[in-house]
């Protein structure tokens, strides 16, 4: 029976997922490390953390030898290697906000309707494009010294087996991806005069390019596999890897994604179109701000509470939460904003409020910001008859039945839902021919657990006010 290793190199901690050839879980382990944020709006890690968390995984785990590796990671992260592979910085991480400018003259010097032919999509702050160029221009000597970049799962993946490598879903989101052809893109290294040398070669997520590394804490020789992007590895794990099938992940960020048989670019360009892990593409809508805006709310105004406390409160007031709304703009927004100065706010609060009302309004407010993400991808064909939810927020049956209302289809859990993690295990295993595709692969392993059905409750009035809120502060919020 094959023993399948999945690690995910996430942005709070890391996580590892041990599975056999049915999908089972053996073990599992996790480790935290902290978030640096140095300046207001800058995010940073030490990558010396992601690989110390790697390594108390394995410990924790205790499998030395398996029949493959399949790697994920938070995506975007940027870490910067001189010519003797020493981390120069510390990475910049995906929800870092500080290169507004540089996606401008990204813009500005290939211009904009070109960049999104290319890559598929617009010049994101959290893209590593952007935080390359900011390094040229504000420290030109970390820059000078940089002979590679790798992104977060990669950099693990050069630890393991003294490789360097990528793969096509998380190279999508660097920002000079091809992603139509899959390739690197030489015309946008040449236009931003960006050195080839410097990036990796890039494979299909179920290929396994390289093997583990002699004197490592597994046993040398095992295939690693091309692996995903965290949003991708996750959709291997909930089997949304056909045309058809839309999940939503409620982690730090929230993300509403879908399958797609072909490059379908979102004409207005706010819906992200990336390479999937199972050969074909995907489109999602991504919230900066989802499990991470429900935290910063409990350990800032929660007073003790837990998540479950802060979710009966939600469920004692009324729906639309007395007027209350809440933006959950904490670190910008994405989509369908692509607005690295939005930020958070609560309106509508009177003497007559509590405590439930806005702990029902943040609920509300994240959700509503997933019912945007889910209206772009259904304006690119996208639907199903249910809605695959995972992440820490699915095991909220409070929060399962408020996304069901504003889907208006069941919401479902899954079997097994260790997130990316189980989707690497299993690109692992497609890797090295336990299963002949991505496709066979979910089909046989992902199973549904849950199932919660739309109660009919409605929130258009909410809605709308929350859709207003943006768009009357966004002039305030922008005032520098």
């Amino acid at each position: 029976m094959a023993r399948l290793l999945g690690i995910d190199v996430g942005t709070s901690g890391t996580k590892a997922v041990l599975i056999d050839d049915t999908g089972a879980v053996l073990a599992q382990a996790s480790a935290e490390y902290p978030i640096s944020t140095p300046r207001p709006m800058w995010s940073e890690q030490d990558p010396e953390h992601w690989w110390q968390g790697v390594l108390s995984c394995l410990r924790q785990i205790g499998a030395t030898d398996v029949d493959a590796v399949g790697l994920s990671g938070q995506m975007h992260g940027s870490v910067f290697l001189d010519e003797r592979d020493r981390v120069i910085r510390p990475a910049i991480l995906w929800n870092d906000q500080r290169t507004a400018e540089e996606c401008a003259d990204i813009d500005r010097i290939v211009g904009p309707e070109r960049v999104r032919e290319i890559t598929g999509n617009p010049p994101v702050t959290g893209f590593q494009a952007p935080k390359i160029v900011w390094l040229r221009k504000h420290e030109p000597e970390a820059f000078a010294r940089t002979r590679s970049i790798l992104l977060p799962k990669d950099y693990i993946r050069f630890r393991l087996t003294g490789e360097k490598f990528t793969e096509v879903s998380d190279a999508s989101g660097v920002g000079l991806f091809d992603v139509a052809r899959r390739r690197w893109s030489q015309e946008m290294l040449a236009a931003l005069d960006l050195d080839p040398a410097l990036f990796p070669p890039a494979v299909e997520s179920f290929e396994a390019p390289s093997k583990t590394a002699p004197g490592g804490f597994l046993r040398a020789g095992i295939p690693v596999a091309g692996g995903g992007g965290d949003q991708a590895a996750g959709a291997v794990g909930t089997g949304a890897v056909s045309p058809g099938v839309v999940s939503a992940s409620l982690g730090t960020s929230g993300v509403v994604f879908s399958a797609l048989s072909a490059p379908n670019r979102d004409p207005e360009g706010v819906a992200q179109m990336f390479c999937h892990a199972n050969g074909a593409w995907h489109a999602m809508g991504v919230v900066l701000s989802c499990g991470g805006a429900l935290r910063w709310y409990r350990d800032t105004l929660g007073a003790g509470a837990t998540y479950e406390d802060l979710a009966r409160e939600a469920s004692e007031a009324e729906p639309g939460a007395g007027g209350v709304t809440f933006l959950p703009y904490l670190t910008g927004e994405r989509c369908p904003y692509n607005d690295p100065f939005a930020t958070a706010a609560f309106a509508g609060l009177t003497l007559a409020h509590s405590r439930r009302e806005m702990s029902r309004a943040v609920f509300e407010g994240i959700s509503f910001a997933l019912l945007d993400c889910m209206g772009l991808l259904r304006r690119l064909g996208a639907e199903a008859d249910e809605v695959r939810v995972t992440g820490g927020g699915a095991k909220s049956a409070f929060w399962l039945g408020l996304l069901a209302d504003l889907f208006g289809k069941p919401c479902v859990t899954l079997e097994h839902d260790e997130g990316p993690a189980y989707g690497a295990a299993i690109l692992g295993g497609v890797s090295v021919g336990v299963w002949p595709t991505v496709q066979a692969a979910c089909a046989e392993v992902v199973r549904l657990r849950g199932r919660v059905e739309p109660s009919g409750t409605e929130y258009s009035r909410a809605y709308e006010r929350y859709r207003a809120l943006y768009a009357e502060a966004a002039p305030w919020m922008h005032r520098r």
